[in-house]
């Protein structure tokens, strides 16, 4: 049977994308909550939701031009966000910025496709694809949130909170480390919590930069992984929904939660625990912590060029620094309990073994990683269900023995990708794959 040609697939995804936006622009509607398309018409004509995002896209888009086209294309979309600023104050709007970025990011698809040719055309249309997708990503991640809502009223917090007994219950400690720091550090937190997709992009742009001068593009980078975490990671939080410390157990539960105990007091443990009933608007979005998957992604993908090589270091340290922030903020701001960041880490390393190094092919060594990273996540869900008793009473034994299994884990994928550098490809034998990847 004949395999359909690459031409064939990039037009089955592109014709999927507004097929997708239609239909949960139609869930959104019939559910009260905005959608992806009316969220993209705010970014061309309202009141931008995010600041960053828009930019970040623009940003990932600017790494198939030359120099002159990047001038003018950042030059184009600071005038027209001005322009926007202005007359968005004068009418008595809140002053912020990112239409420019998203109109010029779709003039520079449509400027590529109908007047450029050649290799000019094929990297700025590629380019552009990947900050589009990076926008759209964030529109349908917004709707995915109500979805987990509109799942079921019922949460696990419950359960993941007996389980935490074993990892020392970290979000109580690194809370009160948080309020004790002082409102700095907070607002670092804070900032490097929900910048997230700058981060990414910044590493993202240093995977690419040769490609406007080469026409190479690498066969695997940090956006591949980050999308596909996109779409894989949050089919979990219907299956296994989790609101997080500061809303089952904190102040921020609307009356619904189990007591005012976070950051200040563990609950006791309950030998009996059950489904805890929810409100309409929280998001169950805690399992697994997509933060920390994102997150750890951008750290692996700081350590090392494509070709092997090693990172520059301030990117090394970069990426080091914001996952460490990241950990600390998911923790100590109360939205999410360990044994989230522990589930997060697993399926970052999962995805990313499926898709790293695609030239090496599905040999047994990405099957053992990939097989062992699918069966941790299961079982890691299972004990946190059906163990989490269990855990909390032998809460040292059902520490080491998850940790340790965790740990082994990542043994495993550092074993497998990067105890020994592969060989660089030379310029001729890599050029072909690249090209096709």
């Amino acid at each position: 049977m004949r395999r359909p040609s690459t031409r064939a697939r990039i037009v089955v995804a592109v014709a999927a994308v507004p097929v997708l936006l239609i239909a949960l622009q139609i869930v959104a509607s019939r559910n009260g909550f905005e959608g992806p398309l009316h969220s993209l018409w705010s970014d061309y004509a309202g009141t931008p939701k995010s600041v960053s995002v828009p930019w970040a896209g623009l940003a990932l888009a600017l790494v198939g031009l030359s120099w002159r086209r990047r001038c003018w294309a950042v030059g184009i979309a600071l005038g027209i966000d001005v322009v926007f600023a202005i007359a968005r104050l004068l009418l008595g709007g809140s002053l912020t910025i990112g239409n420019g970025a998203v109109i010029t990011l779709t003039g520079l698809a449509l400027v590529a496709r109908f007047r450029w040719e050649g290799t000019a055309r094929r990297n700025a249309l590629h380019a552009a694809a990947l900050g589009a997708l990076l926008i759209l990503a964030t529109k349908v991640g917004d709707v995915w949130l109500h979805v987990t809502v509109m799942a079921g009223p019922n949460v696990l917090d419950r359960y993941v909170l007996l389980a935490d007994h074993a990892f020392g219950q970290p979000s109580w400690v690194l809370g009160q480390a948080v309020d004790a720091l002082g409102p700095a550090v907070f607002a670092v937190l804070h900032w490097v919590y929900i910048e997230l997709p700058v981060a990414a992009m910044v590493v993202a742009a240093w995977q690419l930069r040769r490609v406007a001068s080469t026409g190479i593009w690498p066969s695997h980078y940090l956006v591949r992984t980050f999308l596909v975490l996109g779409l894989v990671g949050p089919v979990v939080y219907v299956l296994f929904p989790v609101v997080g410390p500061m809303f089952a157990f904190g102040p921020d539960g609307h009356g619904l939660q189990v007591g005012d105990y976070w950051p200040r007091i563990v609950p006791p443990v309950d030998h009996h625990p059950g489904l805890l009933g929810f409100d309409t608007v929280t998001p169950r979005n805690c399992m697994p912590s997509m933060h920390t998957a994102w997150a750890t992604t951008v750290f692996l993908h700081s350590r090392r060029a494509a070709d092997g090589s090693p990172a520059p270091r301030w990117l090394r340290w970069g990426g080091a620094f914001w996952l460490a922030a990241t950990l600390t903020a998911t923790l100590g701001f109360g939205y999410h309990y360990g044994a989230d960041l522990l589930a997060g880490a697993v399926l970052c390393l999962t995805v990313e073994s499926a898709l790293r190094a695609p030239e090496r092919g599905w040999d047994r060594a990405r099957l053992r990683v990939v097989a062992g990273g699918l069966a941790l996540l299961a079982a890691l869900l299972l004990c946190y269900r059906y163990l989490a008793v269990w855990m909390a009473e032998y809460s040292v034994p059902a520490g080491v023995l998850v940790l340790g299994v965790v740990a082994a884990y990542f043994w495993l994928f550092y074993a497998t990708w990067f105890a020994r550098t592969p060989a660089a490809q030379p310029a001729e034998a890599a050029e072909p794959a690249a090209r096709q990847a």
